[in-house]
């Protein structure tokens, strides 16, 4: 393709019509070339769905009305045609029609206001229909997505400059001329923004072809739940038309209950965000109860009433596009009443609103460009504290994890818990309190690192670490009843060797995690001594804790499970004891059945699998041999029997 000998012959206006059938000739000749205009200058924030069928109906919208015409006027309007020919009964009409599509195509991208009727261009193409299908062009590389991105920055005059520089190849007073008569306000500024023609080459790809399309299918349940919804209401309507011609009265089946789905004010108020609830900024200070009830609203678009009105709608009722998910136990229901504010603001590629309604945090998010994708997340949170209600997770990209912090946070620092000896490293959180994107726990799937985040504030330092949801676990050591915050390094050298345990309670609703040294054993021939460790992972939602015992030998990196059991009160403030034991080798080869058990055994005993023994206290070593399958049993010290953990 050849740029058009401007030179010779000057381009005259495309404005007066031409004859019909040339038009359409022109049309249908350069129809390829019509519709990549018009896809470019399309907004993207149509999707490449809507983008592809609109570029064509302007495409066919283009032909103008009316009849033959003399031949003068239809050689007028052969000058200023297809570029790179010199004009004649080949070109007539296409300066015109692409001046149609250039015109339509960015009104298409002008706002819809309630001041104005809409105009043709700006609603969706009547022709051509698609059903059941979505069409889209083949995806190019990295520089086709890097360009197709950097369009989306520029306005409609922008897109349509910068196209008619690289398409259609004309002069920079060309392209200027052609923008004036599509009516751009000012077209040497959207000439300015065009950018650089160098990138001019990648406009030709099939990335940019909308008539060479790949289709997939629509969202194939929500199509069937819409044909559902359409039987159900059609027979609703003939039940209904039935019953009012019927003679009747009286109360009905619901009597004064309000018909479904009515107008309700309590429901009206939980979607109004002028009725959310914003704590005082220094109500923490004050409050007899510290958790998420007394977080103030934070974030830059706190005050944005469409972002609020758009959340509390969708969590309402979201809809098939939507994501929602929830921690186990937690109902994703709508909200009883107006929630609480905790956060509204733009977070790395997304908007996310945190919002709390007394029994939940709930998280939505929506990309800061188009209107695909948004989420919905879900966390039980009744009965939180200022140990529990330390921070939540705003944001995951790319295995790097943002929190934001309680007003009461003073300090926060990354620490690795697989290096407890290393000095964590300082944070400097926002002054709404959202910390910087750091890694999340084992980034690389690989457990050669655990990150979590030490905060302090309140009198204390709390350690947290993400596990996969809204609410970071909180971990702790000590005895139940008697947990503490993790600070002093013996603690930490136990989670160092426990920490790679913590995927097994992932996405688990877990509140907190608690690590117990509950015995010390000497282990036999003389091998040092070896620690017994409970893990407890206790849920928001009371139900299905996880309890894990571990036996940590020495000069060994990490922990062995030694039982694991859900929804048991072991290792508990309910029951504060934990009874588990191992097969051992020695460096010399012998097997022992090792156990172990709580301050509250008074002794243990084995037997099965050519294994017999006991002994006094809460320390067990048999020998044994490999494999063997035992049956462990202990007694407490008021004399009642008690078994294993599992």
């Amino acid at each position: 393709m050849t740029a058009p000998d401007t030179a010779t012959r000057p381009l005259p206006p495309a404005s007066v019509p031409p004859d019909v059938e040339q038009a359409e000739a022109a049309i249908v000749e350069h129809y390829p070339r019509l519709v990549r205009l018009a896809y470019l200058v399309l907004p993207p924030a149509l999707g490449r769905n809507r983008r592809v069928l609109t570029a064509h109906s302007l495409v066919q919208r283009a032909l103008p009305r009316g009849g033959r015409r003399d031949a003068a006027a239809g050689a007028a309007a052969v000058q200023g045609g297809v570029p790179g020919r010199r004009g004649g009964v080949d070109d007539s009409g296409y300066a015109y029609v692409r001046l149609r599509v250039l015109r339509a195509a960015l009104e298409a991208g002008l706002p819809l206001t309630f001041r104005s009727l809409p105009r043709r261009a700006q609603l969706p193409p009547a022709l051509p229909q698609v059903w059941g299908l979505r069409l889209f062009p083949r995806a190019g590389g990295a520089e086709e997505l890097a360009l197709d991105q950097w369009l989306a920055t520029l306005d409609g005059p922008g897109r349509a400059a910068c196209v008619l520089r690289a398409v259609e190849r004309l002069s920079e007073p060309e392209v200027v001329r052609v923008l004036d008569e599509a009516g751009v306000p000012d077209p040497a500024a959207a000439v300015a923004e065009s950018g650089d023609p160098a990138d001019d080459a990648l406009f030709a790809s099939p990335e940019f072809d909308p008539c060479v399309l790949q289709a997939r299918p629509t969202d194939l349940l929500r199509r069937r739940r819409l044909t559902r919804a359409a039987l159900a209401a059609a027979a609703a309507l003939a039940v209904c038309g039935t019953l009012l011609a019927l003679p009747g009265g009286g109360w009905g089946a619901d009597g004064a209950a309000a018909p479904p789905y009515a107008r309700n004010a309590a429901a009206e108020q939980a979607l109004d965000p002028g009725k959310l609830v914003r704590a005082a900024p220094t109500l923490w200070r004050t409050s007899s109860r510290t958790g998420f009830s007394t977080w103030p609203a934070r974030g830059d678009r706190a005050d944005d009433t469409a972002l609020l009105r758009r959340a509390l709608a969708v969590w309402a009722r979201p809809g098939a596009s939507v994501a929602v998910s929830a921690t186990p136990g937690t109902p994703a229901g709508p909200p009883m009443g107006p929630a609480q504010l905790l956060y509204a603001g733009a977070v790395d590629q997304a908007v996310v609103v945190l919002l709390h309604d007394g029994l939940r945090v709930v998280r939505y998010a929506e990309p800061r460009t188009g209107s695909a994708g948004a989420a919905l997340d879900f966390a039980r949170t009744d009965g939180a504290s200022a140990d529990t209600a330390a921070a939540l997770v705003l944001s995951r990209v790319d295995g790097n994890v943002r929190y934001l912090t309680a007003p009461w946070v003073t300090g926060a620092a990354l620490r690795d818990l697989l290096r407890p000896t290393a000095a964590p490293t300082a944070l400097k959180p926002t002054p709404d309190g959202v910390t910087p994107p750091v890694p999340g726990p084992a980034p690389k799937g690989e457990c050669t690192s655990w990150n979590a985040l030490a905060l302090t504030g309140d009198g204390a330092t709390r350690l947290i670490t993400d596990l996969g949801e809204l609410t970071p676990a909180r971990l702790t050591s000590g005895a139940p009843g008697a947990e503490r915050n993790v600070t002093e390094a013996a603690e930490l050298g136990d989670w160092s060797r426990i920490a790679c345990l913590l995927p097994s309670v992932r996405s688990h609703g877990v509140r907190s995690v608690n690590a117990w040294t509950y015995a010390k054993q000497p282990l036999p021939e003389g091998e040092g001594t070896s620690a017994w460790l409970c893990t407890r992972a206790e849920t928001w939602h009371g139900a299905a804790d996880r309890v894990q015992a571990q036996f940590l030998a020495p000069g060994t990196g990490t922990a062995a499970q030694a039982a694991a059991a859900e929804g048991s009160a072991a290792c508990g403030t309910r029951e504060p004891r934990v009874l588990a034991g191992v097969l051992w080798k020695s460096r010399a080869g012998q097997w022992y059945v090792l156990a172990a058990g709580s301050a509250q055994f008074a002794s243990l005993s084995v037997s099965g699998g050519g294994v017999n023994g006991s002994a006094n206290g809460n320390r067990l070593a048999v020998k044994a041999r490999a494999g063997a399958q035992v049956d462990l049993s202990g007694k407490l010290t008021d004399g009642t029997k008690a078994g294993v953990l599992r």
